[in-house]
């Protein structure tokens, strides 16, 4: 279920401090309860996921062709001349880096008791995915998501507001 921005910008998240410049593009609540200890359970499955291999017959058919696309147009180059936001991350957080992804060219930043943030870099955008697990108030959690996003010049304008199908996110 999509959620407003403020679910996610009003919290305290450790990735505003290290992405400030970064927009938020989308947050949603997960269908994901479970006990104040569960979050490593959601991280894993995130790290672990591959859509190449869902059993959504359309997934696999979105992500194949976006991955031939990019790489026919070299889209999946890191050619984000950013760098990482690894090289932003403070002690305590470098200390914490979570796990390795099996797929999608995301790397892991860092991983807390309820917080996690990974981040991919290409030449369309550079985002961050962040999960979060948060009280549901009845003493139950549940896993949120965000993505953050910096578009790279035109071509990410244009890549994004593709995906987001969004004139909001026009060229302009």
């Amino acid at each position: 279920m999509r959620l407003p921005d403020s679910a996610h910008t009003e919290r305290p998240w450790r990735i505003h401090e290290i992405a400030p410049e970064f927009e938020l593009e989308d947050v949603w609540a997960l269908p994901t309860p479970g006990g104040p200890d569960d979050f490593g359970r959601l991280v894993q499955g995130f790290a672990e996921a591959d859509p190449t291999h869902s059993p959504s017959t359309v997934v696999r058919a979105l992500f194949a062709i976006r991955f031939k696309v990019g790489d026919l147009l070299g889209w999946d180059e890191d050619g984000s001349g950013a760098g990482s936001l690894r090289d932003r991350l403070p002690q305590d957080l470098r200390d914490h880096p979570g796990p390795e992804f099996g797929s999608l060219g995301f790397r892991s930043l860092y991983l807390l008791d309820d917080e996690w943030a990974a981040e991919l870099a290409n030449r369309t955008m550079h985002g961050v995915l962040h999960l979060g697990w948060v009280p549901d108030g009845t003493g139950r959690y549940r896993g949120q998501m965000a993505v953050l996003v910096k578009r790279n010049g035109l071509l990410g304008s244009a890549y994004m507001a593709a995906v987001a199908g969004d004139a909001d996110h026009g060229l302009a």
